[in-house]
Protein backbone atom coordinates (compact mmCIF):
# COMPACT_ATOMS: atom_id res chain seq x y z
CA UNK A 1 0.00 0.00 0.00
CA UNK A 2 1.38 3.41 -1.00
CA UNK A 3 1.72 6.59 1.00
CA UNK A 4 -0.34 9.75 1.00
CA UNK A 5 1.93 12.74 0.34
CA UNK A 6 1.52 16.52 0.36
CA UNK A 7 3.92 19.03 -1.17
CA UNK A 8 3.61 22.39 0.62
CA UNK A 9 4.95 25.24 -1.49
CA UNK A 10 3.94 23.43 -4.66
CA UNK A 11 3.85 26.55 -6.85
CA UNK A 12 7.48 27.52 -6.15
CA UNK A 13 10.49 26.41 -8.17
CA UNK A 14 11.55 23.77 -5.64
CA UNK A 15 8.00 22.60 -4.95
CA UNK A 16 7.38 22.00 -8.65
CA UNK A 17 10.68 20.13 -8.84
CA UNK A 18 9.65 17.97 -5.87
CA UNK A 19 6.51 16.90 -7.71
CA UNK A 20 8.50 16.14 -10.84
CA UNK A 21 11.06 14.04 -8.97
CA UNK A 22 8.46 12.14 -6.95
CA UNK A 23 6.98 10.99 -10.25
CA UNK A 24 10.33 10.37 -11.96
CA UNK A 25 11.59 8.16 -9.12
CA UNK A 26 8.27 6.30 -8.84
CA UNK A 27 7.88 7.24 -5.20
CA UNK A 28 5.22 4.92 -3.70
CA UNK A 29 2.45 7.50 -3.35
CA UNK A 30 -1.21 6.52 -3.68
CA UNK A 31 -2.32 10.14 -3.32
CA UNK A 32 -0.52 13.44 -3.91
CA UNK A 33 -1.74 16.84 -2.71
CA UNK A 34 -0.32 20.15 -3.93
CA UNK A 35 -0.54 22.87 -1.25
CA UNK A 36 0.26 26.57 -1.22
CA UNK A 37 -1.13 29.83 0.14
CA UNK A 38 -4.75 30.84 -0.40
CA UNK A 39 -3.86 33.10 -3.35
CA UNK A 40 -2.71 30.04 -5.33
CA UNK A 41 -5.88 28.01 -4.79
CA UNK A 42 -7.05 26.42 -8.02
CA UNK A 43 -3.75 26.91 -9.83
CA UNK A 44 -2.69 23.72 -11.60
CA UNK A 45 0.76 22.15 -11.21
CA UNK A 46 2.13 19.11 -13.02
CA UNK A 47 2.68 15.69 -11.50
CA UNK A 48 3.80 13.41 -14.30
CA UNK A 49 1.06 13.41 -16.91
CA UNK A 50 -1.49 14.66 -14.38
CA UNK A 51 -2.42 18.19 -13.35
CA UNK A 52 -3.04 18.80 -9.65
CA UNK A 53 -5.18 21.67 -8.42
CA UNK A 54 -3.48 23.54 -5.61
CA UNK A 55 -5.27 23.49 -2.26
CA UNK A 56 -5.08 26.06 0.54
CA UNK A 57 -2.52 24.91 3.09
CA UNK A 58 -4.23 26.92 5.82
CA UNK A 59 -7.40 24.80 5.69
CA UNK A 60 -5.89 21.46 4.67
CA UNK A 61 -6.40 18.49 6.99
CA UNK A 62 -2.89 17.08 7.49
CA UNK A 63 -4.27 13.93 9.12
CA UNK A 64 -5.08 12.83 5.54
CA UNK A 65 -1.37 12.37 4.71
CA UNK A 66 1.59 10.35 5.93
CA UNK A 67 4.30 12.67 4.65
CA UNK A 68 4.71 16.38 3.90
CA UNK A 69 7.53 17.77 1.78
CA UNK A 70 7.73 21.50 2.46
CA UNK A 71 9.58 24.26 0.62
CA UNK A 72 7.91 27.45 1.75
CA UNK A 73 10.42 29.44 3.80
CA UNK A 74 11.45 29.37 7.46
CA UNK A 75 8.55 31.43 8.83
CA UNK A 76 5.97 29.24 7.11
CA UNK A 77 7.80 26.13 8.29
CA UNK A 78 7.70 27.26 11.92
CA UNK A 79 3.98 28.00 11.59
CA UNK A 80 2.97 24.74 9.96
CA UNK A 81 5.37 22.20 11.45
CA UNK A 82 3.42 21.81 14.75
CA UNK A 83 0.15 21.32 12.85
CA UNK A 84 1.69 18.75 10.50
CA UNK A 85 3.40 16.65 13.15
CA UNK A 86 0.48 16.86 15.58
CA UNK A 87 -1.68 15.35 12.84
CA UNK A 88 0.70 12.38 12.68
CA UNK A 89 2.52 13.16 9.44
CA UNK A 90 6.28 13.13 8.94
CA UNK A 91 7.74 16.44 7.74
CA UNK A 92 10.75 16.92 5.46
CA UNK A 93 11.47 20.64 5.51
CA UNK A 94 13.62 22.46 2.97
CA UNK A 95 13.95 25.71 4.95
CA UNK A 96 16.54 26.78 7.51
CA UNK A 97 13.98 26.75 10.35
CA UNK A 98 15.01 23.51 12.08
CA UNK A 99 18.44 22.66 10.63
CA UNK A 100 20.43 23.41 13.74
CA UNK A 101 17.91 22.07 16.29
CA UNK A 102 19.59 19.31 18.30
CA UNK A 103 16.56 17.03 18.11
CA UNK A 104 16.01 17.43 14.34
CA UNK A 105 18.23 15.39 12.01
CA UNK A 106 19.92 17.27 9.17
CA UNK A 107 20.44 14.71 6.44
CA UNK A 108 22.05 14.04 3.10
CA UNK A 109 21.32 10.33 2.47
CA UNK A 110 24.72 9.63 0.89
CA UNK A 111 26.45 11.18 3.91
CA UNK A 112 24.62 10.48 7.19
CA UNK A 113 21.48 8.33 6.67
CA UNK A 114 21.82 6.91 10.19
CA UNK A 115 20.79 10.33 11.54
CA UNK A 116 17.24 9.68 10.29
CA UNK A 117 16.55 7.58 13.39
CA UNK A 118 16.46 10.89 15.25
CA UNK A 119 13.27 11.79 13.37
CA UNK A 120 11.30 9.64 15.79
CA UNK A 121 11.41 12.44 18.37
CA UNK A 122 9.78 15.39 16.57
CA UNK A 123 8.85 13.77 13.24
CA UNK A 124 10.83 16.46 11.38
CA UNK A 125 13.83 16.02 9.09
CA UNK A 126 15.67 19.10 7.84
CA UNK A 127 16.99 19.38 4.29
CA UNK A 128 20.38 21.17 4.29
CA UNK A 129 21.36 24.31 2.40
CA UNK A 130 21.83 23.73 -1.33
CA UNK A 131 25.55 24.51 -1.48
CA UNK A 132 26.28 22.47 1.64
CA UNK A 133 24.57 19.40 0.17
CA UNK A 134 26.84 19.16 -2.85
CA UNK A 135 29.88 20.00 -0.72
CA UNK A 136 29.40 17.21 1.83
CA UNK A 137 28.52 14.61 -0.83
CA UNK A 138 31.95 15.24 -2.34
CA UNK A 139 33.75 15.48 1.01
CA UNK A 140 32.31 12.37 2.70
CA UNK A 141 34.39 9.67 0.94
CA UNK A 142 37.55 11.78 1.15
CA UNK A 143 37.03 12.45 4.86
CA UNK A 144 36.44 8.76 5.54
CA UNK A 145 39.69 7.89 3.77
CA UNK A 146 42.13 10.56 4.93
CA UNK A 147 40.44 12.77 7.55
CA UNK A 148 39.82 16.39 6.58
CA UNK A 149 41.35 18.99 8.88
CA UNK A 150 40.38 22.17 7.02
CA UNK A 151 38.28 23.29 4.07
CA UNK A 152 38.32 26.56 2.17
CA UNK A 153 35.43 26.85 -0.26
CA UNK A 154 34.30 29.56 -2.65
CA UNK A 155 30.83 29.18 -4.14
CA UNK A 156 29.48 30.26 -7.51
CA UNK A 157 25.75 30.17 -6.83
CA UNK A 158 23.06 30.61 -9.45
CA UNK A 159 20.19 33.05 -9.04
CA UNK A 160 17.58 30.28 -8.85
CA UNK A 161 18.79 29.74 -5.29
CA UNK A 162 17.08 33.04 -4.49
CA UNK A 163 13.79 32.09 -6.18
CA UNK A 164 11.73 32.93 -9.25
CA UNK A 165 11.90 36.69 -8.72
CA UNK A 166 15.70 36.59 -8.73
CA UNK A 167 15.70 34.65 -12.00
CA UNK A 168 13.34 37.22 -13.47
CA UNK A 169 15.64 40.03 -12.34
CA UNK A 170 18.65 38.47 -14.08
CA UNK A 171 16.62 38.12 -17.27
CA UNK A 172 15.29 41.70 -17.16
CA UNK A 173 18.70 43.23 -16.44
CA UNK A 174 20.42 41.18 -19.15
CA UNK A 175 17.84 42.13 -21.75
CA UNK A 176 17.75 45.75 -20.57
CA UNK A 177 21.51 46.23 -20.86
CA UNK A 178 21.40 45.27 -24.53
CA UNK A 179 18.79 47.98 -25.25
CA UNK A 180 20.39 50.56 -22.93
CA UNK A 181 17.61 50.53 -20.31
CA UNK A 182 18.55 51.60 -16.76
CA UNK A 183 19.44 48.72 -14.44
CA UNK A 184 16.76 48.20 -11.79
CA UNK A 185 17.70 46.30 -8.62
CA UNK A 186 15.05 44.66 -6.44
CA UNK A 187 16.22 41.18 -5.44
CA UNK A 188 19.94 41.88 -5.14
CA UNK A 189 21.93 44.74 -3.63
CA UNK A 190 24.06 45.05 -6.77
CA UNK A 191 23.54 44.50 -10.48
CA UNK A 192 23.59 40.74 -11.16
CA UNK A 193 23.66 40.72 -14.98
CA UNK A 194 27.26 40.53 -16.27
CA UNK A 195 28.46 40.75 -12.68
CA UNK A 196 29.14 38.68 -9.55
CA UNK A 197 28.04 39.57 -6.02
CA UNK A 198 30.27 38.38 -3.14
CA UNK A 199 27.51 38.40 -0.57
CA UNK A 200 24.61 35.99 -0.09
CA UNK A 201 22.41 36.51 2.96
CA UNK A 202 22.71 38.94 5.82
CA UNK A 203 26.00 40.05 7.35
CA UNK A 204 26.81 38.64 10.77
CA UNK A 205 29.35 39.70 13.38
CA UNK A 206 32.86 39.48 11.96
CA UNK A 207 31.72 40.01 8.38
CA UNK A 208 30.55 36.46 7.67
CA UNK A 209 27.22 36.13 5.85
CA UNK A 210 24.36 33.88 6.90
CA UNK A 211 24.91 31.71 3.81
CA UNK A 212 28.56 31.23 4.69
CA UNK A 213 27.73 30.41 8.30
CA UNK A 214 25.22 27.80 7.12
CA UNK A 215 27.98 26.01 5.23
CA UNK A 216 30.15 25.97 8.35
CA UNK A 217 27.45 24.88 10.80
CA UNK A 218 25.83 22.29 8.54
CA UNK A 219 29.14 20.68 7.56
CA UNK A 220 29.94 20.37 11.25
CA UNK A 221 26.57 18.82 12.08
CA UNK A 222 26.52 16.29 9.25
CA UNK A 223 30.17 15.44 8.71
CA UNK A 224 32.51 16.37 11.58
CA UNK A 225 32.54 19.29 14.04
CA UNK A 226 36.35 19.17 14.14
CA UNK A 227 36.73 20.26 10.51
CA UNK A 228 37.72 23.91 10.20
CA UNK A 229 35.65 25.56 7.46
CA UNK A 230 35.90 28.94 5.79
CA UNK A 231 33.51 29.89 2.99
CA UNK A 232 33.00 32.79 0.61
CA UNK A 233 29.58 32.64 -1.05
CA UNK A 234 29.15 34.44 -4.37
CA UNK A 235 26.06 34.95 -6.53
CA UNK A 236 26.78 34.65 -10.25
CA UNK A 237 24.68 35.43 -13.36
CA UNK A 238 23.69 31.81 -14.01
CA UNK A 239 20.07 30.69 -13.91
CA UNK A 240 20.47 27.16 -12.50
CA UNK A 241 23.43 25.20 -11.14
CA UNK A 242 25.87 25.92 -8.32
CA UNK A 243 29.64 25.54 -8.55
CA UNK A 244 32.11 25.19 -5.68
CA UNK A 245 35.87 25.63 -5.69
CA UNK A 246 37.15 23.53 -2.79
CA UNK A 247 40.58 23.37 -1.15
CA UNK A 248 40.86 20.64 1.47
CA UNK A 249 43.69 19.82 3.89
CA UNK A 250 43.87 16.25 5.17
CA UNK A 251 45.35 14.57 8.21
CA UNK A 252 46.81 11.80 6.06
CA UNK A 253 48.44 11.76 2.65
CA UNK A 254 46.04 11.28 -0.26
CA UNK A 255 47.03 11.69 -3.88
CA UNK A 256 44.88 13.16 -6.64
CA UNK A 257 44.76 9.72 -8.28
CA UNK A 258 43.57 8.09 -5.05
CA UNK A 259 40.93 10.79 -4.67
CA UNK A 260 39.71 10.35 -8.24
CA UNK A 261 39.48 6.58 -7.85
CA UNK A 262 37.54 7.00 -4.62
CA UNK A 263 35.16 9.65 -5.93
CA UNK A 264 34.47 7.61 -9.06
CA UNK A 265 33.00 4.81 -6.95
CA UNK A 266 31.15 6.89 -4.34
CA UNK A 267 27.32 7.16 -4.19
CA UNK A 268 25.69 10.26 -5.61
CA UNK A 269 28.87 11.41 -7.36
CA UNK A 270 29.99 11.48 -10.95
CA UNK A 271 33.65 12.16 -11.71
CA UNK A 272 34.23 14.02 -14.99
CA UNK A 273 37.92 14.80 -14.89
CA UNK A 274 40.14 14.47 -17.92
CA UNK A 275 43.06 16.64 -18.96
CA UNK A 276 41.28 17.93 -22.03
CA UNK A 277 39.67 21.23 -22.96
CA UNK A 278 36.18 19.90 -22.15
CA UNK A 279 37.16 17.46 -19.42
CA UNK A 280 35.13 19.09 -16.65
CA UNK A 281 31.49 19.90 -15.86
CA UNK A 282 29.92 23.36 -15.77
CA UNK A 283 26.65 24.44 -14.13
CA UNK A 284 24.77 24.42 -17.45
CA UNK A 285 25.63 20.75 -17.95
CA UNK A 286 24.41 19.81 -14.47
CA UNK A 287 20.87 21.08 -15.06
CA UNK A 288 18.30 18.30 -14.88
CA UNK A 289 20.79 15.78 -13.50
CA UNK A 290 20.64 13.95 -10.18
CA UNK A 291 24.37 13.60 -9.59
CA UNK A 292 26.91 15.83 -7.88
CA UNK A 293 29.75 16.27 -10.39
CA UNK A 294 33.42 16.55 -9.42
CA UNK A 295 36.10 17.80 -11.79
CA UNK A 296 39.64 19.20 -11.81
CA UNK A 297 40.91 17.09 -8.91
CA UNK A 298 44.53 18.03 -8.27
CA UNK A 299 47.07 18.19 -5.48
CA UNK A 300 47.49 21.50 -3.65
CA UNK A 301 51.23 22.11 -3.22
CA UNK A 302 50.69 25.06 -0.86
CA UNK A 303 49.83 22.79 2.09
CA UNK A 304 50.79 19.33 3.31
CA UNK A 305 48.25 16.68 2.26
CA UNK A 306 46.14 19.13 0.25
CA UNK A 307 43.72 18.66 -2.64
CA UNK A 308 41.81 21.15 -4.77
CA UNK A 309 38.74 20.28 -6.85
CA UNK A 310 35.61 21.66 -8.51
CA UNK A 311 32.06 20.56 -7.57
CA UNK A 312 28.88 21.26 -9.56
CA UNK A 313 25.22 20.32 -9.06
CA UNK A 314 21.73 21.36 -10.09
CA UNK A 315 20.71 23.34 -7.01
CA UNK A 316 16.99 22.84 -7.62
CA UNK A 317 17.46 19.09 -7.86
CA UNK A 318 20.19 17.64 -5.64
CA UNK A 319 20.49 20.97 -3.84
CA UNK A 320 16.85 20.93 -2.78
CA UNK A 321 14.05 18.79 -4.24
CA UNK A 322 15.95 15.58 -4.98
CA UNK A 323 17.60 15.46 -1.58
CA UNK A 324 14.21 15.93 0.09
CA UNK A 325 12.72 13.05 -1.94
CA UNK A 326 15.75 10.87 -1.16
CA UNK A 327 15.18 11.61 2.53
CA UNK A 328 11.56 10.53 2.12
CA UNK A 329 12.66 7.33 0.40
CA UNK A 330 15.12 6.56 3.18
CA UNK A 331 12.49 7.25 5.86
CA UNK A 332 10.10 4.88 4.11
CA UNK A 333 12.76 2.20 3.73
CA UNK A 334 13.52 2.44 7.46
CA UNK A 335 9.84 2.12 8.39
CA UNK A 336 9.75 5.63 9.87
CA UNK A 337 6.73 6.86 7.90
Amino acid sequence: MGLKVAVLGATGAVGKEMLTILEERLFPADEIYALASRKSMGVEVSYGDRDLKVKDAATFDFSKVDLVLMSAGADVAREYAPKITAAGAMLVDNSSAFRMDDDVPLVVPEVNPEALDGAKTRRIVANPNCSTIQLVVALKPLHDRAGINRISVSTYQSVSGAGHAAMDELWRQTRGIFVNDPVEKHQFTKQIAFNVIPRIGDLLKGGVTTEEQKMVDETHKMLDPAIRVVATCVRVPVFVGHGLSVHAEFGKAISAKEARDLLRESPGLMLIDSREDDGYVTPVESVGEFAVFVSRVREDPSVEHGLAFWVVADNLRKGAALNAVQIAEALNNRGLI
